[in-house]
């Protein structure tokens, strides 16, 4: 009996560390563990939730406990509160192959010329449905929000989260797609 309690004790301790993938999806609405972390192992097929639509949210918080529940740790060290997981038909085509390091900095890499031209050129207006790009850290998030305001390219502007309805600021790099995080900052600079 004092053999089982030291082993249920000792089971967060035991814990295999893994990853979050920098892209999660799934294919056919069960989402597992595997869909989610990198080196789930034996722990892969164990379903956390059901997707019914394009995409399923989940709570940074509510996934860590599965997690360890199947024998897994996940530290969460960048500190994320949600994390989505899209069907892989509709996941983001760039985001399925990671792109080299310089590529997720600066996304929108254009000629002065280009850079002159769509700073006259107002490419994400009010009420525009945009995509913003969120990658620090090996974790490459997309959300979708409303636009807020105008903005041309490299320009800050404030997206409306339709999930959560709460407002963040990003950074104009193409007709509806902004970026944030450390991406926004470099973007800024490159428009400049």
């Amino acid at each position: 009996m004092l053999g089982v309690a030291a082993l249920l004790l000792a089971g967060p301790a035991m814990a295999d560390p893994v990853s979050l993938k920098a892209n999660p999806v799934d294919e056919d609405g069960a989402v597992t563990l595997g869909d989610i972390f990198d080196g789930a192992g034996a722990a892969s097929g164990v379903v956390v939730g059901r997707r019914t639509g394009p995409s399923v949210v989940f709570e940074a918080g509510q996934l860590q406990n599965l997690a360890r529940r199947a024998g897994l740790d996940w530290s969460n060290p960048t500190g994320l509160r949600r994390i989505v997981v899209r069907h892989a038909a509709v996941a983001p085509a760039e985001a399925a192959t990671p792109a080299p390091p310089r590529e997720t900095a600066a996304p929108a890499a254009f000629s002065a010329a280009s850079q002159r031209n769509a700073r006259a050129e107002r490419i994400i207006s009010r009420n525009d449905m945009v995509e913003v790009l969120y990658e620090a850290g090996g974790v490459r998030l997309t959300v979708s929000g409303r636009a807020e305001g105008n903005a041309v390219e490299g320009q800050r502007l404030a997206i409306r989260n339709l999930q959560s309805g709460r407002v963040f600021d990003a950074v104009a790099v193409g007709p509806g797609q902004a970026v944030a995080g450390p991406a926004a900052t470099a973007s800024q600079l490159a428009a400049r």
